[in-house]
């Protein structure tokens, strides 16, 4: 291949990798990356910025699912934290080497949502799901954490695959269940109970809550990745998300 052409195709790949929202480099030393769930993405804009002000860092923050943003990073190897939305995703990655050091920010809890109102009367049981006059949307496990663990409290109770099912279809993470409901293509979904209380949402929804024996509060932990070239400066951020001025920002969004 001519020398031009593969230097405009190299051009062309860069380019598409910026417009996916994909990390390419950090180009400072007084900036960080943060990979954050995107239930998450609210409260840590709010906390970045205030460390931004402290600090005279700048902090870009890489939002998508979970699990999905692990892989992004893995196979990067750019970074320096990465918040996913429940804690198994450090044990599940841990023995890989890529997280170090963390801490937690708070918690949050899977909750069933309605619309306004709750017009179909829909009870605080998961089985409420495999109704038949219910329109019903869960999260895809394999894509982000709410369907992880929307997985798990199912299948806790034998009715997961029947869920699954029985579902209009699964949305790839919490905002897409949120936008299913707020287009009118739910009747009820499985999601973070915080995001149903965030102003926009809960014009349009109603909360649900389930049993914290089956829907356990699950710990938010704030991940130190092994490669951040910044170190010094994300042990500092996480010291200040997980401290009173975080922990604050994060109950103010609804969270545990």
């Amino acid at each position: 291949m001519p020398l031009q052409s593969l230097m405009n195709r190299l051009a062309s790949l860069f380019m598409a990798l910026i417009l996916a929202g994909v990390p390419t480099a950090q180009a400072a030393s007084n900036e960080m990356l943060i990979y954050c769930g995107i239930t998450m993405i609210r409260p840590m804009t709010e906390i970045a910025r205030a460390f931004e002000q402290k600090e005279k860092v700048r902090i870009t923050l890489s939002q998508g699912g979970s699990e999905d943003l692990y892989q992004s990073l893995k196979r990067s190897r750019l970074g320096d934290l990465y918040l996913p939305g429940e804690p198994t995703y450090r044990s599940k990655y841990l023995a890989e080497g890529l997280l170090e050091d963390v801490v937690t920010v708070g918690h949050n809890q899977l909750a069933i949502m309605v619309r306004k109102g709750n017009p179909k009367a829909v009870k605080g049981d998961a089985r409420e799901l495999l109704r038949k006059d219910l329109a019903v949307i869960i999260g895809n496990a394999e894509s982000g954490s709410v369907g992880k663990e929307s997985r798990d409290v199912l299948g806790a109770l034998g009715i997961y695959e029947q869920v699954v099912d029985a579902s209009v279809f699964l949305a790839s993470d919490s905002r897409g269940l949120m936008h299913a409901m707020k287009n009118g293509e739910a009747d009820a979904i499985l999601n973070w109970r915080a995001v149903g209380f965030f102003p926009d949402n809960a014009k349009a929804v109603d909360v649900v809550d389930l049993d914290p024996k089956l829907a356990k509060p699950q710990a938010l932990l704030l991940n130190l990745l092994a490669f951040s070239k910044q170190k010094e400066m994300a042990r500092r951020f996480m010291k200040f998300a997980s401290g009173p001025k975080g922990r604050a920002i994060f109950k103010q969004y609804g969270f545990l």
